[in-house]
């Protein structure tokens, strides 16, 4: 997909992840903080080869250039936003033979995941992301990203993301980041996604 982007849909209903994550976030999150992104990235790009690439190559193509990096910050939380959307389910998961497997050989055991995950999402220092990724050797790792950062210049493979900007749960949760990312770890993740990503 190239400029000009549009703001992708939810793939749920607004009301769908309540009461880990309220209608009212969602409404804000996706259509007023998503959306800024996306249109912000279409003023940017108008008229420069990058209305032509897609997101990704976007991100990829201006991961360390410093004149661009409006271009890369509105792409990659673009991007960000729309695969955190997708990590997320109203039907509660469990993650397949083969994924558990793989989590379990990773971390040690299914709790140890969650425990490093929630971690991750707390321990994040400001605005950001923290993603279970793949290295690529049969092995997944959890990792945390700044602000508009994606595991693709870092030469992860991304499967889930949590998103912990304040404005993915002020409204429900206020400075209880905690909390947030522990219920939405229990409850909501979409394993699914997750092996779809695996596989590539």
């Amino acid at each position: 997909m190239a400029a000009p982007f549009e703001l992708p849909p939810l793939p749920f209903s607004s009301d769908a992840l309540a009461p880990v994550i309220s209608a009212q976030t969602l409404g804000f999150h996706h259509g007023k903080h998503h959306k800024a992104y996306i249109d912000k990235l279409n003023e940017l790009v108008k008229g420069k080869p990058y209305a032509e690439m897609s997101l990704l190559d976007i991100i990829m193509a201006t991961t360390d250039d410093n004149a661009n990096k409006p271009i890369y910050n509105n792409a990659g939380q673009a991007w960000n936003h729309d695969f955190y959307w997708h990590s997320l389910t109203p039907k509660q998961q469990d993650p397949s033979s083969r994924m558990k497997g793989l989590l379990e050989k990773s971390f040690g055991s299914m709790d140890e995941f969650r425990k490093q995950f929630s971690e991750a999402a707390v321990t994040q220092f400001g605005s950001g992301w923290a993603w279970l990724v793949s290295n690529g050797h049969e092995q997944l790792e959890i990792m945390k990203t700044g602000n508009a950062d994606t595991p693709w210049s870092q030469g992860r493979r991304p499967l889930l993301t949590l998103d912990v900007w304040e404005h993915a749960y002020y409204l429900d949760y206020q400075n209880r980041r905690p909390d947030y990312a522990k219920a939405v770890i229990e409850k909501l993740l979409n394993w699914e996604f997750a092996e779809k990503n695996l596989a590539g």
